[in-house]
């Protein structure tokens, strides 16, 4: 991957350079990061933890790099009582054009979408892509939420059609860190696939990078089965991202700290952190402890301090 002088680590650009990022300078600024980059997640869907605060303006100021939309309504965002009357460009604004990613769940061939309107709204659709290339979407997550029944092939398959309605230009995350009762997690011994042929072929279907779950919040789940897989994944030229969620995002302080550092030794450049707890998200604070465990107080307070510069 070629470096550019002009493209600033995401963990210490400020929000008026990184707003002005596309999709190639936003893969590389999180590259130069080192393995340092947070991402918070807040459900839409949830009632709101405080009125005229949104959880991810919250994230962002606790120490957040990104942020990821859960339950996301394409059809009307402002019906989301997380958006909390924004549209997608207005959420956007109001953190300084800080990355704020959606959430796309990928439905498999057997589901019709026209007989659900409201999971219409919120799933991985030719329209629904269109409109996050059309507003300018800072980036988009393919996976499954827990009980869809989404297969690693279906993300397989909207990971390929995302790229090819969205341009080289978007940001694609693919994988699968959840949802593993019918069908294994990615990186799960237990696993009827083979983990490497799917992480090339998410690749090879155009994922920037690919999505791990964390050692340490998901059962059977060892921190050296996945560091072999994101060693894997970064000799074939993509990126990684290890998602600590089933609710363990809403544990105490210290288990934060315990999993993010077994999420750092897996060698992943994204540390996602789930929308398990109250008002659509964890607590600031485990945000705030995630951000110093992964990248200490003077980077994490730099950020705190200057939302907006």
């Amino acid at each position: 991957m070629e470096l550019h002088d002009d493209v600033r680590r995401l963990i210490s650009a400020k929000a008026s350079k990184i707003s002005q990022y596309n999709g190639r300078q936003l893969r590389e600024a999180i590259l130069k990061s080192e393995g340092r980059v947070l991402m918070g997640q807040t459900y839409l869907k949830n009632p709101i933890l405080f009125p005229e605060c949104t959880s991810t303006e919250l994230m962002f100021a606790f120490g957040a790099d990104m942020v990821l939309l859960n339950g996301f309504d394409f059809s009307d965002p402002t019906t989301c009582q997380g958006m909390q009357g924004f549209d997608y460009q207005g959420l956007k604004a109001l953190v300084g054009g800080r990355p704020v990613g959606i959430y796309l769940g990928c439905p498999g061939p057997h589901v019709d979408l026209e007989k659900d309107p409201t999971l219409r709204g919120m799933v991985c659709s030719e329209e629904n892509l269109l409109k996050a290339k059309e507003w300018g979407v800072s980036f988009v997550i393919l996976g499954g939420n827990p009980g869809s029944g989404t297969s690693i092939k279906d993300v397989v398959r909207w990971t390929k059609k995302c790229r090819e309605i969205c341009g080289e230009d978007m940001l694609i995350f693919a994988g699968k860190w959840e949802d593993g009762i019918v069908e294994k997690v990615l990186g799960d011994p237990l696993a009827d696939y083979d983990a490497k042929e799917i992480i090339l072929e998410l690749i090879e279907a155009g994922a920037d990078i690919i999505d791990f779950p964390a050692p340490g919040s998901r059962h059977g789940i060892t921190v050296e089965i996945i560091r072999q897989l994101i060693e894997f994944t970064h000799r074939h030229g993509a990126l990684a991202m290890s998602f600590l969620n089933s609710n363990v995002e809403a544990a105490d302080r210290d288990t934060i700290r315990q999993v993010t550092l077994m999420m750092k030794q897996t060698g992943c450049d994204v540390h996602a952190i789930g929308d398990g707890g109250f008002g659509g998200g964890t607590w600031p604070e485990n945000i705030y402890q995630m951000s110093v465990t992964l990248k200490g107080k003077a980077y994490t307070w730099a950020q705190m301090a200057t939302p907006r510069r």
